[in-house]
């Protein structure tokens, strides 16, 4: 009996392994895709107004084409470090790790602008959330380095973005969530992974709209037609310049007439009503006079074929006598 080769055992067990590996990832993919479905088509529309933060005309560096994305990486620490994160594990309450949250982020406190507020209260949330999970600290930083990827991508444009954004949000979200070294950790479980998924596209994508109306600048479309084949428009002359002088002249004449021309026009419809009566009077007596001469004629027809009728009776009456 012959008995398989080590390396054909081990591309087995290694094969079994990715294949138990991909079917949680392919889970998740299609839990993610039913959720920002849902957020996408509940989205808010905004409208552009004029007290947008920054104008697209008055900033000549903005890129409405940005590059694409970078290829999303392992991400833990990137942003809070586990100096930071001891920091805000000694937070006794939301305000005083707000605070502390504010000063890592180089955000202005207490007074904030609306962009500096509004990102505050993202990552404050974001806090909140990974403690109500019961996230480790590598957990936290990861989940806040996801957010802060996301966010940046949203804002690199004004134009929507939001299938790539989400595109890049689940390929980071899978770097943390599978065990491939060097290109993925297993640093959540599945249903840590869920709980982030769920949270991110409830708070965040719900809202992208809004996010990129408030980060980004406005957009202001300048729109000039040139027509070819159109001859530019000429000057006048000065002999036509004297013309219209004289027709300037002229024309408070014309509003005169125009003022006599109203009592002229009812003369006239008054001299057309008279007339139209007359004749209609005039064409009522004939026909009146018509209908006469008609019922004289048919009561004479009548009259003369009743008379031998009665002839005839009184000869018979005699004989019978």
């Amino acid at each position: 009996m012959i008995s398989p080769k080590p390396s054909q055992s081990l591309g087995v067990k290694v094969q079994s392994k990715l294949k138990q590996l991909s079917e949680p990832q392919g889970k998740l993919e299609r839990y993610l895709g039913s959720l920002v479905g849902s957020a996408t088509q509940t989205g808010i529309g905004v409208r552009r107004t004029a007290s947008s933060p920054v104008i697209a005309d008055e900033d000549p560096e903005v890129n409405l084409f940005p590059p694409p994305l970078p290829q999303p990486r392992i991400c833990m620490w990137k942003y809070l470090d586990i100096h930071s994160m001891h920091q805000l594990e000694k937070t006794a309450s939301v305000e005083e790790m707000r605070e502390v949250l504010a000063k890592l982020l180089e955000i202005g406190w207490p007074e904030q602008s609306l962009q500096d507020a509004i990102t505050l209260d993202l990552f404050s949330h974001a806090l909140i959330f990974c403690h109500q999970q019961g996230f480790s600290m590598e957990q936290t930083s990861a989940a806040c380095a996801l957010l802060q990827d996301l966010h940046k991508a949203c804002v690199a444009t004004p134009l929507g973005n939001v299938e790539e954004c989400y595109r890049h949000f689940t390929t980071a979200l899978f770097c943390h969530g599978v065990r491939r070294p060097p290109f993925s950790i297993d640093l959540f479980k599945e249903e840590q992974l869920l709980a982030l998924a769920d949270y991110v596209v409830s708070t965040y994508f719900r809202h992208f709209k809004l996010y990129k109306y408030v980060f980004t600048p406005e957009v202001r479309l300048d729109l000039s037609l040139t027509y070819m084949g159109l001859q530019p428009p000429k000057p006048w002359p000065e002999s036509k310049t004297e013309e219209q002088a004289a027709i300037q002249q002229e024309e408070p004449e014309t509003v005169a007439q125009s003022e006599q021309e109203p009592s002229q026009v009812c003369v006239l419809r008054t001299y057309i009503k008279t007339q139209v009566n007359k004749e209609l009077g005039q064409l009522q007596k004939l026909v009146e006079e018509q209908l006469k001469a008609s019922e004289e004629r048919l009561s004479s027809k009548l009259t003369t074929l009743e008379r031998p009728s009665q002839v005839s009776s009184s000869k018979g009456k005699n004989k019978i006598k």
